[in-house]
């Protein structure tokens, strides 16, 4: 009999051997062998396989499979270059579609050219610009620096004005640091800039806080259309205590803020080079 041992150590019961077993061996034997006898005499029903029979597959290693993996990877990779010169195809279609050659970019130059030198263009041009310059001439004018006595005329000032009106107001101290010097300079510029409203508001009526009527005097606040546009703080350390009146022009035309006088079209200015000429010749 087989232990729990024998069976987790892999012994099986054909390959045991006891003594008390051998008296039966040889009769298991015998009725082995008239079994095995009798199993030869019947047909068997499975047939043995054909060696010469295809089973549908076969990997040949010799030469003639070696020729026939090259043309298949052949035929592959030429499959593979024409589909890659199909999408390079696409490619330059959709590209060729955005992409002007140099003759036609020379000519809509030359379109372009000759549509800007059309006069019935040019007279709409200079009309439309005179216009502009005419609604800009009809604007307010002031020339002075305007003195605001509390925050209400300071609100007044930047509510109430045309939305056209750029509006700049300094706010200072009198014995701060640069003060002096930017209403010096903002008298100046609102006599060149006179559509530009230049106003001026003590700090203390303003009533700002104490750190800003020491460190954040002198002050730019300009508004346009009752909204501001530009805020400068402190502009003691970037123009110093000793300043002139072009040092302020060129730091707010470099930021945008006061119109640039030279920035007048080329029609307007021919037009009023023609003016000057027929003044000339009258006279």
């Amino acid at each position: 009999m087989t232990t729990l041992e024998d069976k987790i150590l892999g012994e099986t019961d054909h390959c045991y051997c006891s003594s008390s077993e051998s008296e039966g061996e040889d009769s298991a034997e015998g009725e082995t062998k008239g079994a095995t006898a009798s199993a030869t005499k019947q047909p068997s029903d499975v047939s043995p396989p054909d060696p010469y029979k295809w089973e549908g597959s076969s990997t040949n290693t010799g030469p003639k499979g070696v020729v026939n993996d090259w043309q298949r990877f052949k035929q592959l990779e030429v499959e593979r270059r024409a589909e890659h010169e199909k999408e390079r195809i696409a490619l330059i279609s959709k590209l060729s579609l955005t992409c002007k050659s140099v003759l036609d970019e020379e000519k809509d130059a030359n379109d372009l050219d000759e549509l800007l030198n059309d006069e019935f263009l040019l007279e709409y041009q200079k009309k439309r610009m005179e216009e502009m310059m005419s609604q800009m001439n009809s604007l307010p004018k002031f020339g002075k620096v305007v003195d605001l006595k509390d925050t209400q005329e300071f609100l007044d000032a930047v509510d109430k004005e045309n939305k056209s009106v750029l509006i700049v107001v300094h706010i200072y101290e009198k014995n701060a640091p640069g003060c002096n010097a930017m209403n010096g300079c903002l008298t100046v510029l609102s006599q060149e800039y006179t559509q530009v409203k230049f106003c001026r508001l003590v700090a203390s009526v303003a009533g700002v806080s104490k750190h800003f009527k020491i460190s954040g005097v002198p002050a730019l606040l300009l508004y346009k259309g009752g909204a501001l546009v530009g805020n400068f703080v402190r502009m003691s350390e970037e123009l110093g205590t000793d300043f002139f009146a072009e040092d302020v022009e060129s730091f707010l035309l470099e930021h945008g803020m006061l119109p640039d006088k030279t920035c007048v079209p080329s029609i307007i200015r021919s037009s009023q080079q023609d003016d000057e000429d027929s003044d000339l010749s009258l006279e």
